[in-house]
């Protein structure tokens, strides 16, 4: 049994090589992303972004990105 602390991030690193190793990238990815930390308020982030957008602006500038997506 080893009993040797090492730095966190190589112990990080090898934990990833593992998990690359055995499921992929893309599952290594998920597994990531289920146990990360957020951070800040996501409600109150989107109401600051959109405030004062209405449904019909939004469209309209997805619309006008896709436009501009195709020439």
């Amino acid at each position: 049994m080893n009993l040797e602390t090492r730095p966190l991030s190589e112990v990080v690193r090898e934990a990833i090589r593992v998990l690359v190793a055995e499921m992929g990238a893309a599952n290594t990815a998920r597994v990531i992303n289920y146990f990360s930390i957020g951070y800040g308020n996501y409600t109150e982030e989107r109401v600051r972004t959109f405030a004062g957008y209405t449904v019909d602006d939004i469209v309209r500038e997805i619309r006008q990105h896709e436009k501009q997506e195709e020439s």
